[in-house]
């Protein structure tokens, strides 16, 4: 069985998408952020990185009990685990799945998530930061815009964990004032990918106890 520990943020959401994609059975903890359960030490023997998703799957490989945090890692093990074409075992077709999740590792994630903080979280608004993370989600967007303008999704014609990785941070497009029309091609897969029940089930993970 896998354990799931997450919240309700889009690197938590990831996760969730995908274990719907794959129908895998698994259990939801959710880790409270807000009130410092990424720090208490039961969680930190899972993730000494004090951030979320994290799982524990009991069947691990060779049988044996794994702990995985990372998100962009936790994707590529269930891919694997479930020998899903969603990380094709065709080496081209893989390597263009990993080349874009790691797009959205480096680039996506990190630039939404400071786009987010400063201009909606901050103690106090910083023009330069404002600036400087909402033009790099931009650029980011038209990178995105630009792929996909020839190609169905993010790493060719084939959905993969890379569309996975960055459909809930560009779900949150309005938070980094981004208008999806003025990238059609981004606004065309958001909306493809909003339409999968699996993603609409792993974006409402953790559900309200």
């Amino acid at each position: 069985m896998i354990t799931l520990y997450t919240a309700g943020t889009p690197n938590g959401r990831k996760v969730s998408i995908l274990l719907e994609e794959l129908g895998l059975p698994y259990t939801v903890k959710t880790i409270d952020i807000g009130k410092g359960d990424q720090f208490t030490p039961e969680y930190l023997a899972i993730n000494p990185n004090n951030k979320i998703p994290a799982i524990v799957d009991t069947d691990g490989p060779g049988g044996a009990p794994i702990t995985l945090f990372e998100s962009g890692a936790i994707l590529i093990y269930l891919a694997d685990k479930a020998v899903s074409p969603l990380l094709p075992a065709e080496p081209r077709a893989r390597y263009a799945a990993l080349q874009w999740l790691m797009f959205q590792m480096g680039g996506v994630g990190p630039m939404f998530g400071q786009c987010h903080h400063f201009r909606r979280f901050a103690p106090e608004q910083i023009p330069y930061a404002i600036e400087r993370y909402t033009t790099e989600t931009a650029r980011l967007y038209k990178v995105m815009d630009g792929q996909l303008a020839d190609n169905e999704f993010l790493a060719g014609d084939t959905y993969s964990i890379a569309d996975i990785a960055t459909f809930p941070w560009v779900d949150r497009h309005e938070w980094q004032d981004v208008d999806l029309d003025t990238y059609p091609n981004v606004a065309r897969w958001y909306d493809a990918l909003a339409e999968r029940p699996a993603v609409a089930r792993g974006m409402a993970i953790p559900r309200p106890e």
